[in-house]
């Protein structure tokens, strides 16, 4: 791939404050943090079990860690503040910082055990590749020890994807350590941005803070239905899918008398915010499913299928793709509107259980609405 004639190589990361909902990740101060990370980390050697370093034993030698990692070059350590009381209890590093290439990773991360499976330590990450991003970064690292299992889980969870093991790649306290590869890419961070949002919004937990959709639901990369099979759109397939809306839905505006609205879109901002899953054909792609989803309904935006793909029920599927998905994410029902002028496209929904709820009026077109129970 070209890279773009602009691209320019980003900035080394300037350490600063970043700001989440539930965490502040701040740059590490031996001085201001040593206290409370001693308190929340000290004692707990299980924690150390993958790291390069070995436990501290007392406050000190803590000190004298956090001292040397605030010292180091190439890396920006970051002490992981919980909101909640205003205490660091953890803290990890960007790292592996290579500007010339637009690489950067989110590593040495030291959790203590009240920090572990919270919000605040999902969070933590979620700043790391927004920080980085938005600095002009290009590639988001994750690496572990292979027989760590727990680090590969969450490299998943996160939305990191498996890239491969570097065998023989370390020798880690006197051990062999072979290293497994994940990555984020900058065309495939909105989708994976807009999933961390979608779980960490407060809607997403209950009184007590235990979540209602884990982020795995949300950051969902790859479905199937009766042996079609879809995947999560990400930036890079915006070409693609402007030539299928295009081929699709060009015919639909000898009838509308209007441009058709999947077709003008902004397609940069509708990976970003919306759900779209495509299906991949041999000569580019066969079909394409957009959902726009709030907290409070679950709406098919789009949905095309290549005219060379026609005949193969695509459409169908996609829908009923869309009723699993919506089921998924804990709706009952699934929302999509249409130009109020495609009678056959509305009574095909209808023949799928959708009943016409309303219309709305725009300056050059009608809409009516339709909404299926689940």
């Amino acid at each position: 791939m070209t890279l773009s004639p602009d691209w320019k190589a980003p900035p080394f990361p300037p350490a600063k404050v970043l700001e989440g909902r539930y965490c502040r990740l701040e740059p590490i101060d031996p001085d201001r943090h040593l206290d409370d990370i001693w308190q929340a980390n000290g004692g707990h050697d299980q924690i150390w079990a993958w790291m390069p370093a070995r436990p501290p034993q007392d406050r000190e030698s803590y000190r004298a860690l956090l001292t040397t990692m605030a010292a180091k070059a190439g890396i920006v350590p970051f002490a992981v503040i919980d909101k909640t009381d205003g205490k660091a209890k953890g803290h990890l590093w960007l790292m592996e910082i290579r500007p010339e290439h637009g690489v950067f990773e989110v590593g040495y991360i030291t959790y203590s055990p009240s920090l572990q499976k919270t919000r605040v330590a999902t969070e933590a990450i979620y700043l790391c590749g927004a920080y980085g991003f938005s600095l002009g970064y290009r590639r988001f690292e994750w690496k572990c020890n292979a027989l760590n299992e727990p680090s590969k889980r969450a490299a998943l969870r996160f939305g990191f994807q498996y890239e491969g093991l570097f065998r023989q790649h370390m020798v880690v306290k006197g051990r062999n350590r072979d290293t497994a590869w994940y990555s984020i890419l900058d065309s495939e961070w909105p989708v994976r941005a807009q999933d961390f949002q979608r779980w960490l919004d407060p809607a997403n937990f209950d009184a007590e803070g235990r979540q209602k959709l884990a982020l795995g639901i949300f950051n969902q990369t790859l479905g199937g239905i009766d042996g079609m099979s879809l995947r999560r759109a990400s930036l890079a397939d915006i070409p693609a899918i402007l030539a299928l809306k295009n081929a699709a839905y060009t015919p639909n505006e000898a009838i509308i008398g209007v441009p058709s609205l999947p077709r003008i879109a902004d397609y940069a901002q509708v990976v970003a915010e919306h759900e779209v899953w495509l299906v991949d054909g041999g000569n580019g792609l066969d079909a394409a499913l957009v959902f726009e989803i709030s907290p409070d309904d679950f709406t098919i935006w789009s949905v095309a299928v290549s005219p060379r793909a026609q005949g193969r029920k695509l459409g169908l599927l996609l829908m009923r793709f869309a009723d699993e998905r919506a089921a998924a994410l804990g709706f009952g029902s699934v929302h999509l509107y249409t130009h109020a002028k495609l009678t056959e496209r509305i009574a095909w929904y209808e023949r799928l259980g959708f009943a016409i709820t309303h219309h709305t009026d725009l300056a050059d077109r009608r809409l009516t609405h339709m909404r299926k129970q689940l």
